[in-house]
């Protein structure tokens, strides 16, 4: 029985490393096996009991109202909430504070594809403050996020981009529970060095102020649609 219910999926952005393929749609709404990513997303979320849904939108954002409605067609009911300026990943979660109200919430970017079964670990938060999705060795640590956890996979630091030798092999993984604590750290957010307000320091900042925030490695396919090559190689 898992016991969270609602879902927060970012879908704002245009997918600039896109080039032509975000000409009309947003990247969440390209097709990966002959779905849209963020259709995956959803039906991954429904089949995990979560199906009360909160797509933030902002380019081209009558092209995602348009395929999804109110989510009654899939199963789920679907909130739209709109992002006017684009501030880094801290901010546009700050949007969803009124629909997750006193609720945990299960986050995701709307260009990460999962193996569905793990949102059905993700919605059982249990005694956590925060739920963080790992990988390990996926990819360029230095692209995203490096996670940084003891021994019981509790996280310790988040360290977005960083420059220099990783200090581990853990990759941010895109996907997260929270429960509404989190906003209170979104709210304290400085500019990072590149000019955004960043999610990834929120999380730390959860994780130093002493709150469990556990590291959850996820079992099966993982993708992040980020640009041409990716997208091409999923759909071969």
């Amino acid at each position: 029985m898992s016991s969270i219910k609602k879902a927060v999926l970012l879908a704002a952005g245009k997918g600039t490393r896109m080039k032509d393929l975000t000409a009309d749609i947003p990247k969440p709404m390209l097709l990966v096996r002959g779905k849209p990513i963020l259709l995956h997303i959803i039906e991954g979320l429904r089949a995990a009991g979560v199906g009360d849904i909160c797509i933030i939108v902002g380019y081209k954002a009558a092209v995602v109202q348009e395929f999804f409605g109110d989510g009654s067609l899939f199963g789920t009911r679907i909130t739209y909430t709109r992002q006017v300026v684009q501030d880094g990943t801290g901010r546009v979660v700050e949007l969803a504070k009124s629909f997750a109200g006193a609720d945990p919430f299960i986050l995701s970017y709307g260009d990460i594809l999962i193996a569905p079964e793990n949102y059905h670990r993700l919605a059982s938060i249990g005694g956590c403050d925060a739920l963080v999705s790992v990988k390990k060795n996926a990819g360029d640590v230095a692209k995203g996020g490096c996670v940084v956890m003891d021994e019981n996979f509790r996280l310790t630091d988040l360290i977005e981009k960083p420059t220099g030798p990783p200090p581990s092999p853990w990759y941010n993984a895109g996907v997260y529970a929270f429960r509404p604590s989190i906003f209170d750290f979104i709210a304290k957010l400085q500019l990072s060095p590149r000019g955004e307000y960043e999610l990834t320091d929120a999380i730390r900042d959860l994780a130093q102020s002493g709150a469990l925030v556990q590291a959850i490695e996820l079992q099966g396919e993982w993708a992040d649609v980020r640009d041409p090559d990716i997208l091409a190689a999923l759909n071969q």
